[in-house]
């Protein structure tokens, strides 16, 4: 978790507005229900009377209002009305604090009037409030004994009558008033439904704007932590000797630099759309149902409580299979990637059953892993939806209770529904995001595992770069080399020195070294005792870049990247070769003919790997690339095998002619490929068992000789070659 905050942590502007935006996102979400309350209390049910504070009245009702007011009552309900020319009262503007005032101050003197006025003809009721006026106008009742009354009544009426029956009652008094001054209640209650609607319509288009913000910005942020990571991870990667790339394996590699990121990425997506909003959501939700006055926050307590149990049950049961998940997807790959580069081998070995069931077994660990997961999300989607219906339900029944006694609104009732859905729906968004977030943490914690894996081979702190000639004299002193945690050394004390416009050929057996010493050159691997030097700098001193730039490279197996024969050939950059010194290139290495029998020639397709192409050709193209680079160093890993012995004899005949000047090492099976080179080493058990050339290792070298008796007939041992 803390490495996705870390690479969200590179994008704070784009993240602070988005969390800004789903602030907003969150206000308009909330303020809905609240509207929607309005629209059923006050629009259906008040009639669109919002308060009990009438904005006009008559004189005589003033005056009744003021009769049941106590002093400081009646002081601020003449204070906020004024005589206006027809003889009526206006409301006049105010603040919030004096309006709420206001409201408290004529709510029961107004419920009392309407008591008394309903409780018997009009006429009846008006002459017992006229008397009542007229009693205290003449000195026969006192304020005190009116406001005894108002007290009485009250008891009279019921010492139970909750606010809300008092607010209502308010209302329904300010209705009489209304038609008493013949103002059209249908107007006001339309006026106050499309102000109300407007303003829900306004909130929906705000909210709605923010959240496709939100998307947009989380899918740029999200986007752009892929492409950092992939470009991280590529970079690091191409850093890594072959000790880092055998210790990963490619396959885990692969996944690394793909799927691994791409949860990453989709993680990210959803938690700033979703894991940032549902607690801001889930908070405001919470504040607005304490406000509600509903008495019902027992409930979502309760839902809270149940939902917390369900998401630690899930969190202790399904986590370790999500983590495991991870490691199963690369095993996948890994068999996926060999059986399928390895079809010929499987159909040539009959393996194909015993492949298919190693695929079946990969195939079925995961697919039994997801099945557990999905399986417990499977259990927890109709639990919480459980929970939710049993919210409502609740919320319903013991709601429905409020509402006959009074102390709720039905408006106010189906808002707590809703904010108590969107509490519930800011878990649930919480518990969906923690099924994915332990598969990505995984896939960071193997992100960042590759991205800390410093490179066993790197430059010197300080490179004699400048001080390289360019000869091209490469010499090993006593050179030692063995693999990571293996026991033994693979190479030990080589030393031999090759030198420009000599061919110097490396034989023996099979696994005693050879290619492993040639690795050695580019620094592959490091020498693990003694030196290598090219013009006498040790090869540890030089930049990578700048010893890598004097040599030329042809592995055992050929490799083409997909593209065409010219970008192949021009694979050192196009500034550094030409087409005429390409079209030399494939000349050399005896490719120049296949490529013109071509219909596009140079720009013939090459497809991924050169499977388009015989392994004859893909060598020689291969050849022909390093050609093109014009090295002072060649290194060529038995890079003739798989030509016939025309063409290798005219390759090394034009090797010999057009490159005379540059160190050539080759590595050889075949002693017809190094029989006129300069120097011949003879490797054994990873060891020099002799140097010298041809003739000389016949009659010096064990080795040698046992090599030649298996390769050449008793004529050519005899010195039949010359």
């Amino acid at each position: 978790m803390f490495k996705i905050m870390k690479y969200l942590g590179e994008f704070k502007a784009a993240v602070a507005a988005i969390v800004l935006l789903l602030i907003l996102q969150a206000y308009c979400d909330l303020a809905l229900p609240s509207y929607t309350s309005d629209i059923v209390d006050v629009g259906i049910e008040q009639g669109g009377i919002e308060s009990a504070v009438p904005d006009i009245m008559r004189e005589e009702t003033l005056e009744s209002i003021c009769l049941f007011a106590d002093e400081q009552e009646e002081a601020l309900i003449r204070e906020s009305y004024r005589l206006n020319g027809d003889g009526n009262y206006e409301l006049q503007a105010a603040g919030q604090e004096t309006a709420d005032a206001l409201d408290e101050a004529v709510r029961i003197p107004m419920v009392i009037v309407y008591m008394m006025t309903n409780a018997d003809t009009t006429e009846t009721a008006q002459m017992n409030i006229n008397d009542l006026k007229a009693m205290v106008a003449g000195g026969m009742m006192t304020k005190e004994q009116i406001l005894t009354m108002r007290q009485q009544a009250m008891s009279e009426y019921g010492t139970e009558m909750s606010d809300m029956l008092l607010d209502q009652m308010a209302v329904m008094f300010v209705k009489d008033e209304y038609k008493a001054l013949n103002i059209d209640l249908n107007h006001v209650q339309t006026q106050y439904l499309l102000q109300t609607g407007t303003k829900m319509l306004l909130m929906t288009v705000l909210m709605m704007a923010a959240a496709i913000s939100v998307g947009f910005l989380a899918a740029k942020v999200s986007a752009g932590i892929g492409l950092r990571l992939r470009n991280r991870v590529f970079r690091k990667v191409v850093s890594f000797s072959h000790a880092e790339v055998d210790k990963f394996s490619t396959a885990s590699l692969i996944t690394r630099s793909t799927n691994d990121i791409q949860q990453v990425q989709m993680v990210c997506v959803m938690l700033l759309r979703m894991v940032c909003y549902a607690p801001i959501l889930g908070i405001g939700g919470i504040v607005k149902v304490a406000h509600t006055r509903t008495g019902m926050g027992w409930i979502i307590a309760v839902a809270v409580l149940l939902l917390l149990i369900l998401i630690g049950i899930l969190v202790k049961i399904a986590m370790p299979k999500f983590k495991l998940m991870q490691t199963l997807v690369d095993r996948l790959n890994l068999v996926s990637r060999e059986i399928l580069t390895g079809i010929p081998v499987i159909r040539a070995f009959s393996r194909e059953k015993y492949e298919e069931k190693r695929f079946d077994k990969a195939n079925r660990d995961l697919m039994s892993t997801q099945l557990f997961t999905n399986r417990v999300m499977t259990f927890m989607m109709p639990a919480m939806m459980l929970i939710m219906n049993g919210i409502t339900v609740g919320i319903i029944w013991f709601g429905a209770k409020g509402i006959d006694l009074g102390n709720l609104q039905i408006g106010d009732m189906m808002a707590f529904i809703t904010y108590s859905m969107q509490i519930v729906m800011s878990f649930l968004m919480l518990t969906m995001i923690s099924v994915i977030l332990p598969r990505a943490g995984v896939a960071a914690e193997r992100i960042e595992e590759v991205l800390h894996t410093e490179p066993v081979i790197t430059d010197a702190k300080e490179v004699q770069d400048e001080q390289l000639i360019g000869k091209g004299e490469v010499a090993f002193e006593d050179v030692c080399f063995r693999y990571p945690e293996a026991k033994e050394d693979a190479l030990s004390e080589i030393s031999f020195v090759a030198k420009p416009g000599r061919t110097t050929a490396i034989i023996g057996s099979t696994g005693c070294g050879k290619s492993t010493l040639l690795h050695l050159i580019p620094r592959f691997y490091d020498v693990t005792g003694g030196r290598i030097t090219i013009d006498g700098i040790d090869i540890r001193e030089l930049s990578q870049k700048k010893l890598r730039s004097q040599i030329g490279f042809v592995p055992q197996k050929g490799v083409l990247f997909s593209g065409t024969i010219a970008s192949n050939l021009k694979f050192a950059g196009e500034d550094e070769v030409s087409d005429e010194t390409m079209r030399e290139a494939a000349k050399i290495a005896q490719a120049e003919e296949f490529i013109t029998a071509k219909k596009e020639g140079f720009e013939s397709p090459i497809s991924q790997g050169g499977t388009n192409v015989s392994g004859g050709q893909k060598q020689r193209l291969s050849i022909a690339r390093a050609i093109a680079k014009k090295p002072k160093v060649f290194l060529f890993d038995d890079s003739f095998s798989a030509l016939d012995y025309k063409t290798d004899a005219a390759l090394r005949r034009a090797l010999n002619e057009k490159i005379s000047d540059a160190t050539v090492i080759i590595v050889a099976q075949r002693i017809s490929t190094i029989l006129h080179a300069d120097q011949i080493i003879v490797l054994d058990d990873g060891k020099i068992a002799g140097i010298g050339r041809h003739e000389e290792l016949l009659k010096t070298c064990a080795a040698y000789q046992e090599i030649a008796r298996s390769q050449l007939s008793e004529n050519e041992l005899k010195g039949g070659i010359a």
